[in-house]
């Protein structure tokens, strides 16, 4: 069992940034690849971007493509999700997510929430206007 605890959430004006980060106990998390998503009100859950379990290989949505970066720290089994430029668009509650990956430097499918099997509670991201 993986369990995951986002932080970092809260209130930001637009053009700001915020970083999150999500903690992992249970096991380590070198073995998996890493997913975060999001979901704003009233909205299916959306893909955000991916992480390859060597850190090496990124994917991203191309609604945050150029303004989020997602990184890993093994050692720490943490993975952190910096947002840049942020809009109002960019409100909802961010998760992460865990999946057991064979590959170092692949994610198979990183933006089906199906694939992973592992989830946070959830951090809330909100940008005011």
């Amino acid at each position: 069992q993986v369990q995951l605890v986002e932080s970092g959430g809260g209130l930001v004006q637009a053009g700001g940034s915020l970083r999150l980060s999500c903690a992992a106990s249970g096991r380590t998390i070198s073995g998996y690849a890493m997913g975060w998503f999001r979901q704003a009100p009233g909205k299916e859950r959306e893909f955000v971007g991916a992480i390859s379990g060597s850190g090496r290989i990124t994917y991203y949505a191309d609604s945050v493509k150029g303004r989020f970066t997602i990184s890993r720290d093994n050692a720490k089994n943490t993975v952190y999700l910096q947002m840049n430029s942020l809009k109002p668009e960019d409100t909802a509650v961010y998760y992460c997510a865990a999946k057991f990956s064979a590959y170092a430097d692949y994610v198979h499918s990183p933006s089906e929430p199906s694939n992973y099997a592992y989830w946070g509670q959830g951090t809330q991201v909100t940008v005011s206007s």
